[in-house]
């Protein structure tokens, strides 16, 4: 699925292809996505131009004229600038269309995404609201994860998924990150020393840092035919269960935890 360091590849490149572009209409063919797409929004978004194209978590947020349209991508969904209005497919449930020609479409086979508009600041919206600071910005530090995890038992790897604690870290860099920072996933969070703290914040940064500037380079949003590559990063342990690590030698092994796939190394993880 679409995590952090796409999302924000996405808003770059949307940022540069379509700010200062006027949506002239829109075209919904799937009203019922993940929330019900407002039966209103055509004639909200006719004629407001696209101002901004910011990000919260796995939320863009496009400032429009009075107020912002708010994306999430879901578990499938992926955005496409086309250079002109092109058959739909099966997927394709939305376009905005803009004045020099283009179509912003949103396809998402599972229909998790979320489509909606407010008016208001979108980071007071409830879906929005209770998120925790943004992982490559100063207000996520070691200090601060030492001290929130102090009355925490829940596993490590659960806590730093947990978008009230941090925006946006999914499962795949938590994997990447704690395997980086030799923090066993399933430890209590409770545990964790400053030390530790200060290092799983660096590495959480570091590999979210790498898959954007990786991203950037392959991603092409302004080429219709280009393939959708997410996830540009080679993976010392994510999808590897069961194969050598990179570090020992030794099997890396895979258990569910929360529900979700995780792949550590008993000797480089503790």
């Amino acid at each position: 699925m679409p995590e952090l360091p796409e999302v924000e590849v996405t808003r770059r490149a949307l940022a540069e292809e379509l700010t200062g572009d006027r949506i002239v209409g829109v075209v919904v063919r799937s009203w019922k996505l993940r929330l019900p797409v407002p039966a209103e929004l055509p004639a909200i978004l006719a004629g407001r131009t696209l101002r901004e194209v910011g990000r919260r978590g796995k939320y863009l947020l496009l400032a429009c004229d009075g107020g912002w349209l708010v994306i999430h991508l879901g578990m499938t969904g992926h955005l496409r600038v086309l250079p002109s209005p092109m058959e739909a497919g099966r997927h394709d449930h939305l376009d905005l269309l803009f004045s020099g020609g283009r179509v912003l479409r949103f396809n998402d086979p599972r229909k998790f995404g979320t489509v909606f508009w407010t008016g208001d600041d979108p980071s007071a919206h409830p879906l929005l609201a209770e998120m925790g600071p943004e992982p490559l910005q100063n207000g996520f530090d070691g200090e601060y994860l030492f001290t929130l995890s102090r009355s925490r038992s829940v596993a490590v790897k659960q806590f730093i998924m947990n978008s009230s604690v941090v925006a946006g870290v999914g499962n795949i860099y938590a994997n990447e990150a704690l395997f980086r920072s030799r923090l066993r996933p399933s430890r209590q969070s409770r545990s964790l020393s400053p030390d530790e703290c200060e290092a799983l914040v660096a590495t959480i940064r570091e590999v979210l840092t790498e898959s954007i500037l990786k991203g950037s380079t392959i991603m092409n949003f302004g080429v219709a035919e280009e393939p959708l590559r997410y996830h540009p990063l080679d993976f010392l342990v994510y999808g590897r269960g069961g194969k050598p690590c990179f570090g020992c030698g030794g099997m890396l092994e895979e258990i569910r935890l929360g529900n979700r796939s995780t792949v550590f190394c008993t000797n480089c993880q503790r």
